[in-house]
C-alpha cells in the first residue's frame, strides 16, 4: 500500500464542495466552483460555455446541471490527497446518487489507484456527507430536436461527422484546438465552444509530490455536453466511442483507461440522469464497431486525413502535432496501415513508424506481449494483431516492426473483425440504419 496515500488521508480527512457561482458575460455562461481541502488548499475551477441570449439564470434545471458538473470536477482535485470524506454543501444527492458516484470515482480512478499502488475497495475509498438543499424540479414543457456532437479532433469524431453529414448537427468543442476546429470546419457544422480552466493550485500540488494520475475525462464531458444539450434543446448527444473501449487495460482486472468511454459508463450515465425526465439521449454512434472497422471507414474520408489529431503529447503544443514516439501515435498508425500504408500514412505522420526500432517496446505492449496495454485510448490486442497481420500479407519488403512480428509471432488468420457488430449499444433504428448502410459500402462479406 502507498504510504503517502495513508498519510495524506489521515492529515486531510475532508474535502468540501462548498458552492458554485455563475453569471453571464456577453455570450458566455461562466461557472465557478468552490472546493476546499481544510488546512491545505482552496480550488476554484472555472467552466465557460457559449450560450444563447434567451437563457434563464433562474432555471432550476440549469442550476441542477451546474451542480452535477461540480460533482465530477471534484475527481480531479480530490485525487491529490484522496481525502476520505466528501462533504457536499452546494446541493443535494440521494443515496442512489451517492452509490452511483462512488462507483464512478472508484472505476474512473482505477488507473490512478493502480499506478500509485493504492489497494482499497469501492466502499472505503470515499464517503459522502450531504449538507446541501434539494432543488425543486417542476415538470416543464421541454422540446428537443437535432444532434449535439462532441468533437475531440480524432478519427472517431471525424467518422461520426461524416456518417451524420445529412443530419441536423451542432458540434460541441471543449477547450478548442486546431484539430477539432479544422474537423468541424471541414464538416461545415456549426459549433459551440466550452472552456474548462483547471485551478493552477492543483498543478502546484502536483509539482510538490502530492498524489496525481489519470481521471475519467469523458465523465466530465458527458455532464458538460448534457448541460449544453439542455441549454440548446438538443435531442441527441452523439459520441464516437467504439466497442473496443470496453476492454480492460490491465488484463484480468477491471482497470480500464477508457472506463468513462465504455458501454458500462454510457448505460450508467443514462440511468443516473433520467431523474431529470428530459428528452435528451446520450449514446455512441460507433459503439457497434471495433477500431479496425472505424479505421476502414475513416480511410475513405480523405478530407479529414491531414486535419485529425489524436496524440496527447502533441496536443500540448500550440500547433497540435503527431509526436511519433508514443503509444497513441503508433496505435493510430497501425490501425490505419492496412488501408493507407505507405505513402498516404507517411504523409499524415511525417515518417514511417514501422521503421522506428525504438518503438519496439510500445509495439510489444500493443500486441499483448508486454505487461499490459498502454494507458492510452488504444484498441484491443486482437485488433492490433489483425491490422499488422493483414498488412504483412500485402507487402513483400517489410519494415522493421512488421519483420519483427513475422519472425516472432503467428499471423492472425481470422478476419471476423471486419464483419463484427456489437449488439450492446444504445442506437435507435434511425441511427442503426445510417451506420449499417455505410458499413455495407466498404466491408466485404464472409463467404
Amino acid at each position: 500500500m502507498n504510504d503517502l496515500f495513508i498519510k495524506l488521508r489521515k492529515k486531510y480527512p475532508d474535502f468540501i464542495y462548498n458552492k458554485y457561482e455563475y453569471f453571464l458575460d456577453e455570450n458566455y455562461l461562466n461557472i465557478k466552483y468552490y472546493f476546499e481541502i481544510p488546512n491545505l488548499m482552496n480550488f476554484n475551477p472555472i467552466i465557460s460555455l457559449k450560450v444563447p441570449k434567451t437563457i434563464s439564470l433562474e432555471d432550476n434545471y440549469l442550476k441542477e446541471l451546474i451542480f452535477q458538473i461540480g460533482l465530477i470536477e471534484i475527481i480531479s482535485y480530490i485525487k491529490c490527497t484522496c481525502s476520505p470524506n466528501i462533504i457536499i454543501k452546494a446541493g443535494f444527492i440521494n443515496k442512489e446518487q451517492i452509490k452511483w458516484l462512488k462507483k464512478l470515482y472508484f472505476n474512473g480512478l482505477g488507473e490512478f489507484l493502480y499506478c500509485n499502488d493504492i489497494k482499497i475497495n469501492e466502499d472505503d475509498l470515499f464517503n459522502f456527507q450531504v449538507d446541501g438543499e434539494k432543488l425543486e424540479l417542476k415538470e416543464i414543457n421541454f422540446k428537443t430536436k437535432g444532434n449535439l456532437i462532441p468533437v475531440g479532433g480524432g478519427k472517431d469524431s471525424a467518422v461520426v461527422l461524416e456518417l451524420l453529414k445529412n443530419e441536423d448537427n451542432t458540434c460541441f468543442i471543449l477547450n478548442p484546438k486546431s484539430a477539432n476546429i479544422a474537423c468541424v470546419n471541414i464538416s461545415n457544422c456549426n459549433y459551440i465552444i466550452c472552456k474548462r480552466i483547471i485551478d493552477s493550485k492543483l498543478l502546484e500540488l502536483n509539482s510538490k509530490g502530492y498524489l496525481n494520475g489519470h481521471t475519467p475525462f469523458n465523465a466530465l464531458l458527458s455532464f458538460l455536453s448534457y448541460l449544453t444539450a439542455y441549454i440548446y434543446h438538443k435531442k441527441y448527444i452523439i459520441l464516437g466511442n467504439e466497442g473496443s473501449a470496453n476492454e480492460s487495460t490491465v488484463p484480468n482486472t477491471n482497470i480500464n483507461h477508457q472506463y468513462s468511454k465504455s458501454y458500462e459508463y454510457e448505460k450508467d450515465f443514462n440511468n443516473y440522469i433520467k431523474y431529470l425526465n428530459l428528452d435528451i439521449h446520450y449514446f455512441s454512434l460507433l459503439r457497434p464497431l471495433n477500431e479496425y472497422q472505424i479505421a476502414l471507414l475513416f480511410s475513405h474520408y480523405e478530407k479529414y486525413h491531414l486535419a485529425f489529431r489524436s496524440c496527447n503529447k502533441g496536443s500540448k503544443n500550440d500547433n497540435w502535432s503527431w509526436c511519433c514516439n508514443c503509444a497513441k501515435c503508433l496505435f493510430v498508425f497501425i490501425i490505419l496501415s492496412p488501408f493507407l500504408y505507405k505513402e498516404k500514412l507517411v504523409n499524415i505522420f511525417g515518417e514511417d513508424l514501422y521503421d522506428k526500432k525504438e518503438l519496439l517496446p510500445i509495439f510489444l505492449d500493443l500486441i499483448g506481449e508486454g505487461n499490459n496495454k498502454p494507458f492510452e485510448c488504444v484498441g484491443t490486442y486482437k485488433e492490433v494483431k489483425w491490422a499488422v497481420s493483414s498488412l504483412i500479407n500485402k507487402l513483400e519488403n517489410l519494415p522493421y516492426l512488421l519483420k519483427y512480428y513475422k519472425e516472432h509471432y503467428d499471423l492472425e488468420e481470422d478476419s471476423f473483425l471486419e464483419n463484427q457488430f456489437n449488439l450492446e449499444n444504445n442506437l435507435n433504428k434511425h441511427f442503426l440504419t445510417i451506420l449499417q448502410k455505410e458499413m455495407r459500402k466498404y466491408v466485404r462479406k464472409n463467404n
